[in-house]
């Protein structure tokens, strides 16, 4: 086996690769990728990032949807990303529904898991994310953070930026 671990990018779903909707986003028909997110997600892949999806998916906890829902939404982001994504991490789990879990961000369970599956280098990986428990579970598995918010609002993430598309151009600057 070889002693090169793999880099990755963990990304959050909801607000960094699709509109993040009020009631949760689980029917295709109000699922929509947010502009530029392939052409990122293929820049991250053509640098050797393994990219890996962790969500909170607390909808399934709430009896709203199932986790078929999640696996239907996640292969729509497959076609239009060109099979870019390698795995996906979702948390059907809510405190007040299911009881507490250590795999809901800002646990930082999902990513731990898949840096062991993946051997995965936390030191050369990020997550991105829209909201401040990504940042805290990403922290927390000992990843780099980028913070996806709008223009001039302050982040907890190491680097903050408008985008999915902006983020991979600082991981990529980063790297070099």
């Amino acid at each position: 086996m070889s002693s090169l671990k793999t880099k990755c990018v963990f990304l959050d779903r909801d607000g960094v690769l699709n509109e993040d909707c009020t009631n949760y986003t689980y029917d295709l028909k109000e699922l929509v990728i947010l502009e530029g997110v392939p052409e990122a997600l293929q820049m991250l892949k053509k640098a050797g990032y393994l990219l890996i999806v962790v969500t909170n998916q607390a909808g399934i906890a709430k009896g709203l949807y199932k986790a078929e829902n999640v696996y239907a939404i996640h292969e729509a982001m497959q076609q239009a990303s060109g099979n870019a994504l390698d795995d996906i991490y979702f948390s059907p789990y809510h405190p007040e529904y299911s009881g507490a879990s250590l795999s809901r961000k800002p646990g930082s369970l999902m990513l731990e898991k898949a840096i062991t599956k993946y051997d995965i280098d936390p030191d050369q990986s990020w997550m991105i994310g829209d909201r401040d428990r990504d940042m805290e579970a990403g922290k927390k598995a000992g990843v780099r953070t980028i913070q996806i918010v709008p223009e001039k609002e302050s982040s907890e993430g190491d680097y903050a930026a408008a985008s999915l598309l902006e983020a991979a151009h600082i991981i990529l600057q980063t790297a070099n």
